[in-house]
C-alpha cells in the first residue's frame, strides 16, 4: 500500500492524474506480475517488459493511451484538457473529392506550415513538435486561440487532433484520405466536433466566426483543392460556390 501511494503522489506531480478503474488494475495487476515472472523464469524479456509496463499501470493507475484519447475509466472527473466528451457537442462534416493521391494531400496537410495557405480565417499558426497554436480571425476582427494537440496521425490516412484547456472553442476533428470510387483522386473527409461554452446562446462557433461552421470549412476544402490540383493559391471573394458536401449533426 505504502508503494502504491508514493508512486500516485509521484505521478500526481508530474501531472499524470489517475484514469485506471479500480476492476482494471486488479486485472493489470494479476496479468502483468504473471508475464513479469514467467518472462523472467524463461529469459523472454519482451514479456518480462511488457509485465512490468503493466504491474506500474496497475500500481499508478496511470494509462498513457488512456491520457492521449482523453478515457478515465475511474468515475472521476475527467482530465481538464479532454475537449469534447464523446455525443457532447455539436458535430460538423465536410467533404470534398480531389483529384490527387491520398499520400499527396497527407503530406501537405501534414506540414502544417501549409494550412494558412487555404484556411481563410487562420490568422497566425504556430507549430512546436506535435502541439501547435492557433489564431483565428472572424468577419468582424475579433481574433480567438487554442492550443492543439494531435493524437493519432496515420501516414497517407488520416490526421486527427483535439485542443488542450483552456482554448477559446473546446473540440476536436481529424481529416480523412480515403481513395475515391473508380479511382478518381481522393475522398476528403474533415469533422470537427465543438463543445458550445456555457452561457452562450446558439452555436459558440459561429458566435466567433461570424459565420456558421460549416460554410468556412467548406471553402476551405475548396481552396484545399485547388491548390492541390492546379498548385495555385485561390481567391475566394466574389466567386461562386464549388459543390462540397457537409453536414452538421447535432450530437
Amino acid at each position: 500500500m505504502l508503494f502504491n501511494r508514493n508512486i500516485s503522489s509521484k505521478m500526481k506531480a508530474l501531472g499524470c492524474a489517475r484514469n485506471v478503474g479500480r476492476i482494471e488494475r486488479l486485472a493489470s495487476a494479476f496479468v502483468g506480475g504473471t508475464m513479469l515472472l514467467n518472462g523472467i523464469r524463461r529469459r523472454r524479456w519482451r514479456q518480462a517488459f511488457v509485465g512490468g509496463g503493466m504491474l506500474f499501470r496497475a500500481a499508478s493507475g496511470h494509462c498513457e493511451l488512456y491520457h492521449r484519447l482523453g478515457i478515465n475509466t475511474t468515475g472521476e472527473k475527467a482530465y481538464p484538457q479532454t475537449s469534447v466528451p464523446h455525443n457532447q457537442g455539436v458535430k460538423v462534416v465536410s467533404a470534398i473529392t480531389i483529384d490527387r493521391p491520398a499520400a499527396e494531400l497527407y503530406r501537405y496537410w501534414r506540414d502544417l506550415k501549409n494550412l494558412p495557405n487555404f484556411m481563410s480565417r487562420l490568422e497566425r499558426l504556430e507549430v512546436r513538435d506535435h502541439l501547435s497554436h492557433w489564431t483565428f480571425k472572424s468577419v468582424g476582427g475579433k481574433t480567438f486561440s487554442w492550443d492543439a494537440d494531435i493524437i493519432n496521425d496515420i501516414p497517407d490516412q488520416l490526421i486527427a487532433w483535439r485542443t488542450l484547456h483552456r482554448s477559446d472553442i473546446d473540440h476536436a476533428g481529424s481529416v480523412r484520405f480515403d481513395p475515391a470510387p473508380g479511382g478518381r483522386g481522393t475522398y476528403v473527409r474533415m469533422t470537427v466536433e465543438y463543445r458550445p461554452p456555457a452561457g452562450k446562446i446558439g452555436s459558440a462557433a459561429a458566435w466567433l466566426l461570424g459565420t456558421e461552421p460549416k460554410q468556412v470549412m467548406d471553402e476551405d476544402l475548396r481552396r484545399f483543392k485547388q491548390i492541390m490540383e492546379t498548385g495555385e493559391i485561390p481567391s475566394v471573394q466574389g466567386q461562386p460556390q464549388a459543390s462540397t458536401r457537409s453536414q452538421e449533426i447535432s450530437a
